[in-house]
């Protein structure tokens, strides 16, 4: 008996100071969230085998298997602390409804995608409470109001998408204290006033503020940045603050208000491989002679501008453009005979509507299925079987008026 006595208190030890549990359940709070997020949507708008259709409360959502709670991630905690939600990744099923405040009780969070989906209202203000959020993305929605004021103080956050809703306001300056961002696209919304100074985003690799309706002239942006699109706004001014933006490989300020120059230094960046500047008042085209090992400019697109002059004969030395559109300005002169050693490399040419004289080089007439494009509405000698020419010419008279003009 005496024997026994040492292994029963080791035994009675062992289970009095073990839980029965070896797993955590979810913490009560964030499970009454998701109660409350679901309930904010239409049930109606929640179809089968849908994400959304797969939170069943009967259940654990971070003790959930199979094809429970999808959409759900979880903290799996080392000690016996209840377990967190950290994710909420919904699909894109077409759910109607609106986000709750109680969505800043979820503390834990570091990602939300409701991105592609029929939520409208606006983005409550409590998401600032998540200070560990690191993705944020609401896009191709219907989300009203502005961007929330203290947004600012998610510091951890590196994506923000909050494109394709119906946001609007001004874009506020303090949006320029998430230094942690990589990706901010706040596209096709309704946001007006000027654009503010973003060079503190240090970190930031790509931007994209088009399609709203932002004006003024551009800001100093920063200089990590690899894409930026501003297109369709109504931005005035020069190009000069973006000449520093070195490290670019998409630049696109298409359908603004933008003028002066296309300045050489646009065709100098070493990683540049899309320039889109079309339908703008830009009046100069300015392309340096590049050796062998220059730009890496592939598709140049400046159509409807009012660039005036012969066309630039050192295009050709940009060794990897395919694509090039340049219609709808005021070119005069003669297609220059370079152009036609580049047939074949330059698979898209779109010269029409300018004012050019003269025949084609040759190559152009001998490999006509080559290259794709149009040379119409100008003053060529342009043969009817070669398909750059379909859609006729201007008269003569027309271009000898312009050049003189």
């Amino acid at each position: 008996m005496g024997k026994l006595m040492p292994l029963f208190c080791l035994v009675y030890f062992t289970l009095c100071s073990s839980p029965l549990f070896t797993s955590s359940l979810t913490l009560h709070s964030d499970i009454q969230v998701l109660r409350v997020v679901k309930r904010c949507i239409d049930p109606n708008s929640i179809p089968p085998n849908s994400y959304l259709s797969s939170w069943h409360f009967i259940l654990d959502p971070c003790e959930a298997t199979g094809g429970q709670f999808l959409g759900v991630l979880c903290s799996d905690p080392l000690d016996q602390s209840p377990s967190r939600i950290t994710a909420i990744d919904l699909d894109g099923a077409g759910y109607e409804g609106f986000i709750t405040s109680e969505i800043g009780n979820l503390t834990e969070l570091t990602f939300i995608n409701l991105s592609k989906n029929n939520f409208r209202g606006p983005i409550p203000q409590s998401i600032s409470n998540l200070k560990k959020l690191t993705r944020l993305s609401l896009s191709n929605n219907f989300f009203t109001g502005g961007i929330p004021l203290g947004l600012n103080r998610l510091k951890k956050l590196e994506s923000l998408d909050i494109s394709f809703n119906k946001l609007s306001g001004t874009i506020h300056s303090n949006i320029g204290g998430l230094r942690g961002l990589t990706f901010l696209s706040l596209s096709n919304n309704g946001f007006t006033g000027r654009i503010p100074d973003l060079s503190g985003l240090w970190q930031l690799k790509t931007l994209d503020l088009s399609r709203n309706q932002l004006y003024g002239s551009l800001p100093y942006f920063p200089i990590s940045l690899r894409t930026l699109v501003l297109s369709h706004n109504i931005l005035s001014g020069r190009l000069t603050p973006l000449i520093i933006l070195k490290n670019l490989r998409v630049l696109d300020v298409s359908n603004n208000r933008l003028s002066g120059a296309i300045t050489r230094d646009f065709f100098t960046f070493p990683k540049m491989t899309r320039l889109n500047v079309s339908n703008n008042h830009f009046k100069l085209l300015e392309i340096i002679r590049f050796g062998v090992q220059g730009a890496q400019l592939q598709v140049l697109d400046a159509q409807r501008n009012q660039l005036r002059g012969h066309l630039p004969v050192n295009l050709v030395t940009v060794q990897n453009l395919t694509t090039i559109d340049l219609s709808y300005n005021q070119f005069f002169g003669h297609i220059p005979e370079e152009y036609g050693a580049r047939v074949g490399a330059w698979r898209t040419l779109y010269l029409d509507h300018n004012y050019l004289l003269g025949r084609l080089p040759a190559e152009f007439i001998k490999r006509p299925d080559i290259i794709k494009g149009s040379l119409s509405n100008n003053c060529l000698q342009c043969p009817d079987n070669i398909p750059l020419c379909t859609g006729g010419q201007r008269k003569i008279s027309e271009c000898q008026e312009h050049r003189h003009q």
